[in-house]
Parts: C-alpha cells; structure tokens; sequence
C-alpha cells in the first residue's frame, strides 16, 4: 500500500475573481508545505511575469501577490495514493470539495486549471455544463516541455478574466 498524500487548505478570500487548480502538490511541494515548491515549475515565474512583479522565493510575498491580483489557489485532488510526483502515477484519488468553496466564495467568476489532469478531474467533480467556466492551461510542470515562452502566452488568457 503506498502512502496517502493530502493537498493543502484553499489560498482564497472574498476579493478573488478567478482560481488556479492544479491536480495535486508534488513530493517537493509537500515536503516544503508550498504550493508550486519545486525550483523546475514555472508556476511562480509565470504569475510574476504576468503582473510585471519583482520576482521573489519569499513564499507569504508570494501568495500576497496571488491576493493583490485576486487569484486563488487550490488542487482539484484532495488526496491521492503516489509515488514519486507524476499525475500518471495517482491513483484512488478523493476530490476536494470545489462546489462548495466557489459556493462559499460567489466573486469566483472563472476558473483555470494548471494542466490536463487537473482538468480531466474537474470535469468529473463539476461535469461540463458547470455555471461558472473552466479552461485548461499548459501545465507549469517541468515535465511538460513546452517552452516557457510559449506556457506564459497561453497564460496570458488570465488577464482577460481579471
């Protein structure tokens, strides 16, 4: 039996417009208890690029400058069995309770998911016809090798929600 992971608590507050879902936090994440911990995962760059802000590894400035934008952050997986950090390799996956948090916070007008397998999993949870839409973006995983150039382009379709 391999050892069960959790996600972290929501990143979010009354004033976001729009949430980032990724599927699960990987093994560096995890043991750093940070969203997007790995130095390989674009995720950090992108979000500074996007808003022209001074890069930073300070993890609370960080998430100040998700909330100084209005994003929220969160995974679509709540728990999962893996080894190592490939999507591939999750498996008996529970879902967080998305319905409920855009519930709980009705500015969320828009939602992105960082990657097809967060994408894939929120399809199931929300189905297709959700009321608020969801788009799927380039995944900010080093193991997605597409250029950063290119990632940060298809992200840019954030700022039209924002």
């Amino acid at each position: 039996m391999q050892n069960r992971i959790f996600s972290f608590p929501p990143i979010i507050d009354n004033d976001s417009k729009i949430i980032i879902l990724g599927s699960i936090p990987g093994a560096k994440s995890l043991e750093k208890q940070q969203y997007y911990a790995h130095p390989q995962n674009k995720f950090w760059k992108i979000i500074f690029e996007l808003f022209n802000e001074n890069f930073t590894e300070d993890y609370e400035e960080r998430l100040s400058i998700l909330k100084k934008h209005n994003i929220a952050l969160w995974d679509v997986i709540d728990s999962c069995e893996r080894k190592g950090s490939l999507d591939s390799e999750i498996k008996n996956e529970e879902a967080n309770q998305i319905a409920e948090l855009l519930e709980e916070f009705p500015n969320i007008q828009t939602i992105f998911c960082n990657g097809g397998k967060s994408f894939k999993n929120l399809q199931k949870v929300l189905g297709k016809d959700f009321k608020i839409p969801f788009y799927v973006l380039p995944s900010t995983s080093p193991l997605h090798t597409i250029s950063f150039e290119k990632k940060l382009e298809e992200w840019k379709a954030i700022l039209k929600f924002l």
